[in-house]
Formats: C-alpha cells, structure tokens, sequence
C-alpha cells in the first residue's frame, strides 16, 4: 500500500471518529465471504458503518482524532473491524443477534460518548445501556407521575366532598 492511500484511510477514520460519538472495536477473523456480506448488510440497514483497516493505520487516526481514545489502543491486535453508529445500542444487538449461530464477531472494545467498554464480556451491558432521551423520558415520567396523583386525588376528592356538602344540605334540620 502506497503512502499516499495509508494516508488518505487515516484522514477517513479520523474524521468517522470525530463525527460518532459510538465507535465499536470488533474481531472479525473467521467470517468467511457470505457472513461477512450478511453481517454488513445487517449493519448497513441499521444505519451502522463499518471499516476494516490495518492496526496502525486505525491507532494513527485514533491519535489524530479531538477525543481521547487512548483506552482503545490496547484492543488493536489481530484483525479489527470498527463499527460506527448513531446510537449505542444498535451495534451490540446485531453483534448478540449474529453470534447466535455463531462466536463471531468478538467484541474488543467500545466508545459510548466519552465512556469505555473493554471486552467480550462488556457486550450485555451494553446492549442494556439505555439513550439519552430514553433517560430523559424516564426522569419525565417520574416527575409527573406524583403531579398526577395529587391532581387524580384532588379531582375524585372534590366529587366526594361536593356529594357530601349536597347531602347535608338537602338534609332536614
């Protein structure tokens, strides 16, 4: 590979790891041609790129990028695939849904906005790891939910006190 293609791979993969803030670093090595096909048709329907490079092509941009990858370096050995994507939980579903017929890909590392993910065994986790606006919803919820009790209990409260002061009212004396 002639310099001039190294460098133009390592100003692509700098400027996908400036642009995502969820960056999958995964092992591919045993897919043959028709897995890898499936895996990346799956990926691409899910909005997911992936990029496969060499180690020190991929460290290079990572060292160039404005985030601190640094925790990543350590997982670039043997073949990597990287895996771009929107959201952080895309990526590790269709990784656990692929594995289900086979132990490939292996997941070497992840980045999720700022936090690292080292490891095979980090893959649950994450693909319980819930969005932003899936917290926001959820803190949303919470608040209102107390709102709506008072209210509720206000409203049936003054059905039951209005029925009360009708009564005495119409009540001889």
């Amino acid at each position: 590979m002639k310099k001039e293609q190294k460098g133009e791979i390592i100003e692509m993969l700098t400027q996908k790891f400036n642009e995502y803030n969820f960056i999958y670093v995964t092992d591919v090595q045993g897919l043959n041609a028709e897995r890898t096909s499936a895996l990346r048709r799956e990926l691409f329907k899910n909005g997911i790129e992936m990029e496969v490079a060499k180690n020190t092509l991929i460290e290079k941009a990572l060292e160039k990028s404005d985030k601190d990858y640094s925790k990543l370096v350590d997982t670039l050995k043997g073949n990597t695939a990287l895996m771009f994507a929107t959201d952080s939980k895309s990526p590790a579903k269709i990784i656990k849904d692929f594995r289900k017929k086979t132990t490939i890909p292996a997941l070497k590392g992840a980045y999720i906005d700022s936090d690292v993910f080292i490891g095979d065994d980090q893959l649950d986790a994450l693909t319980k790891l819930k969005s932003k606006n899936e917290l926001i919803g959820e803190v949303i919820g919470l608040l209102q939910s107390p709102a709506q009790r008072v209210i509720g209990a206000l409203q049936s409260g003054g059905g039951k006190i209005a029925g009360i002061v009708k009564t005495l009212s119409e009540r001889p004396e």
